[in-house]
């Protein structure tokens, strides 16, 4: 990981990823908490976000990109600081152009903290030609 999701802290987990599936795991730190002390909300959207678009990625031919279209999240459960977090995205179905994804945050332990569906687009490198050409 790079760019923004290395910055955040938390990491790819290869033991607990593969094909259609990814697991993203790390401990929450002060810099994670909103003013009420526990796990700001766009944290556990990151990690889902980036576990389920690594399930995605992990389905990807050759000159396949990706992105997110749509990302909806429930949030269950608030977690503190200390607490470790796992996020495993799973790919549903995929087709040509989009990918139905599921995830699921918990702390390993049994305590579910978050919820996630969402749908990724997927284009070719000859689409990526055509739409930059038109532009």
């Amino acid at each position: 990981m790079s760019g923004f999701h290395r910055s955040i802290g938390f990491a790819i987990d290869a033991e607990g990823s593969g094909v259609g599936v990814c697991t993203v795991r790390g401990r929450v730190q002060a810099r994670h908490l909103n003013i009420n002390g526990v796990v700001h909300g766009g944290v556990y959207a990151t990690v889902l976000d980036t576990a389920m678009g690594g399930a995605v990625v992990s389905l990807l031919t050759e000159g396949e990109s990706t992105a997110t279209t749509s990302l909806y999240v429930e949030f269950l459960r608030s977690a503190r600081l200390g607490k470790e977090l796992v996020a495993r995205g799973e790919v549903l179905r995929r087709g040509r152009h989009l990918a139905f994804v599921e995830g699921k945050l918990d702390d390993g332990e049994g305590h579910q903290f978050a919820q996630a569906h969402g749908t990724w687009y997927i284009w070719s490198a000859e689409e990526q030609r055509a739409l930059r050409a038109r532009h």
